[in-house]
């Protein structure tokens, strides 16, 4: 088997690169590229489609990881994934139940177990790919106020945190919800989350039930008539995953979801923006190999 390792050694447990090398000595012969910039990530990916390997393993964090997605989904390829999260948040990896040890899932890579799970497609202003969730609205400005320090210090704690200094600057957004080109949601939101995967910022569970492989997205809407108020609430039901209960929030799943919104609402596509036009989100049902403990 031809494998490749793509690995950023900024990411938060990597190490320098010659640890990174001395950590994936097992899997030898084996082709390194080390990422320096923003894009690397993909442009390797894509170079490792054309020159035939037949895995890529990610040694990074999410962000890493949505780069490789994109640098393999638009071209189809038969390549296998593997993920080796050496991140701070590790969001998809805890979706897909992998091992918390790096020696556990290089098991896995050797033995070569695989399953195929959805990829979702955006359509905005470009064209991206993600796994794991996507938010627009008010996520973003939390984003913001989360501070690496913050999150250091917090852990999962921290969007609380976030979201406190987040509440002066809350604004709905008069938002049109299009479902399978058939169940239309109009209503003024404050945030909008759309999942593959169950987890955000390090173990959230977001979308407690959310599946990698049911072809299906799952959705949750903050409306505003709930108040600002509720929103510190609604993120402590967030924290216990209890807040898919609460009439503060619209639930849904959807294959293909049509978002417009007034003003335009920026969405973080697994850590990365993608523009405020109208966007589509599609599910490409089982279209990636990716190595993982069998689904239980």
């Amino acid at each position: 088997m031809k494998r490749c390792i793509i690995a950023n050694p900024s990411a938060g447990t990597a190490g320098p690169p010659e640890d990174l090398r001395a950590k994936f000595r097992a899997l030898d012969p084996i082709e390194f590229f080390l990422t320096a910039d923003a894009g690397d990530a993909k442009r390797f990916a894509e170079e490792a489609v054309r020159d035939g390997y037949d895995m890529i393993i990610i040694a990074g964090g999410d962000g890493t990881l949505n780069e490789v997605i994109n640098g393999v989904a638009p071209h189809e390829a038969g390549v296998a994934l593997a993920l080796a999260p050496s991140g701070t948040g590790n969001d998809f990896g805890r979706a897909l139940g992998l091992p918390d040890t790096l020696e556990a899932c290089l098991d896995l890579v050797v033995a070569g177990q695989t399953r195929p799970i959805d990829v979702v497609r955006v359509t905005s202003d470009q064209v991206r790919y993600f796994l794991n969730v996507s938010a627009g609205g008010f996520s973003g400005v939390v984003d913001e106020k989360m501070t690496p320090e913050m999150k250091q210090s917090w852990g999962p704690l921290a969007y609380l945190r976030g979201a406190a200094a987040a509440l002066p600057e809350l604004r709905a957004y008069r938002t049109k919800i299009t479902l399978d080109d058939a169940e239309i949601i109009e209503e003024n939101l404050y945030n909008i989350v759309i999942a593959n995967g169950r987890f955000v910022a390090g173990g959230i569970p977001i979308t407690p039930a959310a599946e990698l492989d049911d072809g299906l997205l799952d959705i949750v809407l903050i409306p505003d008539k709930s108040g600002a108020a509720a929103l510190t609430i609604l993120g402590a039901q967030v924290l216990l995953g209890t807040h898919l209960e609460s009439d503060a929030i619209i639930f849904r799943r959807a294959a293909k979801i049509g978002v417009q919104s007034r003003p335009g609402m920026w969405f973080n596509v697994d850590g990365e923006l993608v523009g405020n036009e109208p966007a589509v989100f599609e599910v490409l049902p089982r279209a990636i190999n990716f190595v993982a403990p069998q689904k239980t």
